[in-house]
C-alpha cells in the first residue's frame, strides 16, 4: 500500500468505528457502542505513543503529545465518544492534510512523472529501443508523434512541432527548424522527426529539473520551521491552562476540554500546505523554485540585480563592423575569433561562433586556452597566438593602433558592444555588435517596482556607455560596467545581512553571485549549467516577466500562510480560554477544533490557485490629470526651442551651433528627463493598472526609451565634436540628423500622451458627473 494513503485509512477505521458506535448507542447497545469508541481511540493513541517514543528517542518533541494525552484523559474520564472524535480529528487533520500536500504538489510532481525513459536510436541501418540513461552523444535518435524529447540535442533533416508547456508554461506549440537546439521533457505534437543528441541524458534539461525539483521537495521552508519551532511553546501552554482550569475549578473535564480544543494544527498545517501550493503555481507558469526558503526570500527581498548580457538583452548580437586595420580580410580576422571562441561559453563568443557559421568559414580548434571569465580568452590558433575580448583585456601589454579610439567613438554611438582581436601580439581587428534590449524588459522592471522591490542595479562586465543605455531604457537606479565576476561580488555583499537581494543572470560568470545573493535567478533550464545548478530560482522559459510574477505568487502564498496561522491560532486560543472557564465542553470542542482545521487548510489551499484583483475603473481623477496637463505646458516652451533650433542649425557657424546645441542639451537634461523619468517610474505603471491588459503603454513607454538614446547620443556627439582631438569627430550634419530624429519623436511622443491624457479626462469627468 502507498503509504501516503495511510492516514486516509486510519481516518475511514475511526470513522467507521465512530458511526457504528453512534447506530449501537441510537439502538440501545450502549456497551458495545463504548467499545466500539474505545478501539478506534486506543488504536490512534498506540500508535501516537509509537510516534511519541520514536520523537523522544531522537531528542525532539512532536505537538502530537497533547493529542495523545486528550484521548487517555477522555479514556480515564469516561467520555469514550469524545476519544473517539479526537481520534477522527487528528486522522481527519492528516488525512486532509495529505490530500492538501498532493493537490498543491501536483503540477511539480507533473514535472517528474512524465520523465522521457527510452529513446529510438539508429544503429547499424536498424532502429533499437534503449534506456534513456544509455544515449550517448552523436546518437541519431528518431522521436515519434506524442512521444517525448528524451536528450537535449539538434534537429536533423526535416521541422520538428513540439510542445514545451511542461518546461515553460506556454500553451502554444513551438516550430524548430532544421538545426535548431531542443530541450528534452518537451512532447513531439506533429510528425516523427531525427534529432541528434548534444548531451546525454543526466546533463540533459529534463534531467537537471528533475534534480532541482527533488531537493526543493526535500527542502522546508523557515515559515514551516517557525511554525514548528512555535508549535512547541504550545505544549507548557496548553497543560499550563489545563492545569490552572482543573485546579481553580475542581473539574477534570475542563482541563480535558482545553486539551481537546488546544492541537495548534492550523500552524503545523497551514504554513507547508500554502508553501507547496505556492512551489506548485510557479512550476505552472515555468518557474521553478527550489524549495520554500527560496520562494520566502522572494517575498521578502526589496534589491534586485541584474546582469546585463542575455538577461536584460537577448543575447542574440547582431554584427555591426568589422575593424582589421588594413591587416587582413574581414572574413580571415572573423574565423581566427571565431576559431578561438569556440572554446568559451560566453554569450558574445557563442555570437561569433554563430555568426561565422552562418557565413559559411571553416573554423580552426583552438588549444592552450586560458579564459578569464568576463572579459576575455586566449589561446593557439593555426600556430598564432590569439588572445579575444574586451578593449580592456585585449590591450594589456599591447601597442595601440591608430584606428581603436575611433572604433572605440562609434561603438558609443552605437550603444554597442565590441571584441577586440589580438593576434601574435599585435591589435589586428575588432569586432562590434548590437545586443537589443527584451521586449519585456521594461514592463517586467515596472511589474517588479510593483511587486516591491525598492532598487533596481545592473551589473555588467561590458563598457560603461553600452550598460547605460540598457540601464536607462529599462529604469534601473543603478549601473555598474566593466566588472569582473569578483567585483559582482563585491557589491552584492556590501549589501546589509537584513536587506534581502536578488540576483538575475544567465552565464557561467554570473554563478558566483547567483550563489551569494540570497536569492539567485537563473535565466534558462539547461540541467548541466553552472549558473541553473547554483541558482535557488530556474525560468524555464526564456521571458523575464517571470520574474516579477514569481514575486507575486511568493507574496500572495506567504501572506496566505500567515493569514491561516494567525487566523487559526487566534480561534484556537479562544476555544481554549472558552474551555477553561467551562463554556465549551469537550465534544463541542473537539468538533469546533475539525471545523477550524477545515477553514484553515481550505484558506492555504489558495496558494494554488491564481490571485483575483480587483479592477479598478479607468480613471486618474480630474486633479491628477489637471497636474499632468501642467507639466506638459510647462515643457511646451522647451519642445518649442528644440524644434526652432532643428530648422535653423544647418545655417549657423559651426561654434555657434555647438554652443547653442549645449545649451539645448543641458536644458532638456534639466527639465524633460526627470519628467519622463517620472512618468516612466510613476506615471505609467498607474495607468497600466487602470487600462488591464498585458503591456496597453509598451509604445510609449518605448518612446521614452527612444527619447533617452537620442539625447545621450546628442550629448557624446557634441562632446566628441569640441574636443581637442579632432581625429574622426562627427561633423554638423551627422549631429543635426540626430537632432531631427530627437525633434520628430518628441512631438510624436507627446501627441501621444496628450491623446491618452484626454481620454482619461473624459471619462474620469463622467465618472464625477
Amino acid at each position: 500500500m502507498d503509504l501516503t494513503y495511510i492516514d486516509t485509512v486510519l481516518l475511514v477505521i475511526c470513522l467507521l468505528a465512530l458511526t457504528g458506535g453512534l447506530l449501537m448507542y441510537g439502538t440501545g447497545y450502549l456497551v458495545l457502542a463504548r467499545w466500539s469508541w474505545m478501539a478506534s481511540a486506543l488504536l490512534v493513541a498506540i500508535l501516537l505513543l509509537v510516534e511519541s517514543l520514536r520523537r523522544i528517542w531522537r531528542r525532539e518533541l512532536g505537538v502530537d503529545l497533547i493529542a495523545l494525552l486528550a484521548i487517555i484523559g477522555a479514556l480515564l474520564l469516561d467520555e469514550s465518544l469524545v476519544a473517539a472524535i479526537i481520534a477522527v480529528m487528528l486522522t481527519g487533520g492528516r488525512a486532509l492534510e495529505a490530500y492538501a500536500a498532493r493537490l498543491a504538489r501536483r503540477e511539480i510532481s507533473k514535472l517528474v512523472e512524465r520523465a522521457p525513459v527510452f529513446a529510438w536510436r539508429h544503429k547499424d541501418g536498424q532502429l533499437e529501443q534503449i534506456p534513456i540513461e544509455t544515449v550517448a552523444i552523436g546518437d541519431r535518435l528518431l522521436v515519434r508523434s506524442g512521444e517525448l524529447i528524451p536528450v537535449d540535442g539538434d534537429v536533423l533533416d526535416s521541422v520538428a512541432i513540439l510542445d514545451e508547456s511542461s518546461l515553460t508554461g506556454e500553451s502554444l506549440p513551438v516550430k524548430h527548424l532544421p538545426g535548431s537546439r531542443i530541450r528534452s521533457g518537451s512532447a513531439n505534437v506533429g510528425t516523427p522527426f531525427e534529432m541528434r543528441a548534444s548531451h546525454p541524458a543526466a546533463q540533459s534539461t529534463y534531467s537537471g529539473i528533475v534534480r532541482m525539483v527533488e531537493d526543493a521537495q526535500r527542502s522546508q521552508a523557515p515559515l514551516t520551521r517557525m511554525a514548528d519551532r512555535f508549535a512547541l511553546l504550545f505544549i507548557p501552554l496548553t497543560l499550563g491552562i489545563a492545569g490552572v482550569a482543573w485546579i481553580l475549578s475542581g473539574d477534570a473535564v475542563r482541563a480535558l476540554a482545553v486539551l481537546v480544543v488546544a492541537t495548534p494544527c492550523p500552524l503545523i498545517l497551514a504554513a507547508p500546505v500554502a508553501i507547496v501550493g505556492g512551489l506548485s503555481r510557479c512550476a505552472r507558469r515555468g518557474v521553478l523554485v527550489k524549495g520554500g526558503a527560496a520562494l520566502e526570500a522572494l517575498a521578502q527581498a526589496r534589491i534586485l540585480f541584474f546582469d546585463k548580457t542575455g538577461t536584460l538583452t537577448t543575447g542574440k548580437m547582431v554584427l555591426l563592423a568589422v575593424e582589421t586595420g588594413g591587416l587582413m580580410e574581414e572574413s580571415e580576422l572573423l574565423r581566427l575569433a571565431a576559431s578561438l571562441a569556440q572554446a568559451s561559453t560566453h554569450v558574445a563568443s557563442q555570437n561569433i561562433v554563430r555568426i561565422a557559421r552562418e557565413r559559411g568559414l571553416v573554423l580552426s580548434p583552438p588549444r592552450d586556452i586560458v579564459e578569464e571569465a568576463g572579459a576575455g580568452l586566449r589561446g593557439e590558433v593555426d600556430g598564432h597566438q590569439i588572445i579575444l575580448g574586451s578593449h580592456d583585456y585585449a590591450s594589456r601589454n599591447v601597442a595601440p593602433a591608430v584606428w581603436v579610439q575611433g572604433f572605440l567613438r562609434q561603438m558609443d554611438y552605437d550603444d554597442a558592444t565590441g571584441s577586440f582581436v589580438v593576434i601574435d601580439g599585435v591589435i589586428a581587428g575588432a569586432l562590434s555588435f548590437a545586443d537589443r534590449l527584451r521586449q519585456d524588459a521594461p514592463r517586467a522592471v515596472r511589474k517588479l517596482r510593483q511587486a516591491g522591490i525598492h532598487r533596481i542595479v545592473v551589473l555588467t562586465g561590458d563598457r560603461l556607455e553600452a550598460a547605460q543605455a540598457v540601464g536607462t531604457a529599462v529604469g534601473a537606479d543603478e549601473v555598474h560596467a566593466q566588472l569582473h565576476p569578483s567585483d559582482k561580488l563585491a557589491l552584492i555583499q556590501r549589501i546589509p545581512a537584513r536587506t534581502l537581494t536578488i540576483m538575475v543572470g544567465d552565464g557561467v560568470n554570473d554563478a558566483p553571485a547567483l550563489a551569494v545573493a540570497d536569492v539567485g535567478i537563473a535565466m534558462g533550464a539547461r540541467g548541466a549549467t553552472v549558473a541553473s545548478d547554483t541558482a535557488d530560482v530556474v525560468l524555464l522559459t526564456d521571458r523575464l516577466d517571470r520574474v516579477a510574477e514569481a514575486l507575486g505568487i511568493a507574496h500572495r502564498t506567504r501572506r496566505i500562510a500567515m493569514q491561516s496561522i494567525i487566523v487559526g491560532m487566534g480561534l484556537s486560543l479562544l476555544a481554549m480560554l472558552a474551555a477553561a472557564i467551562g463554556q465549551l465542553p469537550p465534544l463541542a470542542g473537539a468538533i469546533l477544533q475539525e471545523v477550524i482545521d477545515v477553514v484553515v487548510i481550505v484558506n492555504a489551499l489558495r496558494a494554488v490557485s491564481a490571485g483575483r484583483g480587483a479592477s479598478a475603473p479607468p480613471s486618474l481623477g480630474v486633479e491628477a490629470l489637471a497636474e499632468i496637463e501642467r507639466q506638459h505646458i510647462a515643457l511646451v516652451p522647451l519642445l518649442a526651442r528644440t524644434h526652432e533650433l532643428t530648422n535653423r542649425l544647418h545655417s549657423l557657424p559651426e561654434d555657434t551651433a555647438l554652443d547653442e546645441l549645449a545649451s539645448l542639451v543641458a536644458q532638456l537634461r534639466q527639465e524633460l528627463l526627470p519628467h519622463e523619468r517620472s512618468d516612466e517610474a510613476q506615471l505609467y505603471p498607474e495607468l497600466t493598472d487602470k487600462l488591464g491588459g498585458d503591456d496597453p503603454l509598451a509604445a510609449l513607454s518605448q518612446g521614452h526609451r527612444e527619447i533617452f538614446r537620442l539625447l545621450r547620443l546628442l550629448e557624446r556627439m557634441i562632446a566628441d565634436a569640441t574636443s581637442s582631438n579632432t581625429s574622426a569627430a562627427p561633423t554638423l550634419r551627422e549631429i543635426h540628423g540626430v537632432l531631427q530624429r530627437l525633434d520628430v519623436v518628441l512631438d510624436l511622443h507627446f501627441a501621444q500622451e496628450e491623446e491618452l491624457f484626454r481620454n482619461f479626462d473624459t471619462i474620469s469627468r463622467r465618472l464625477d458627473y
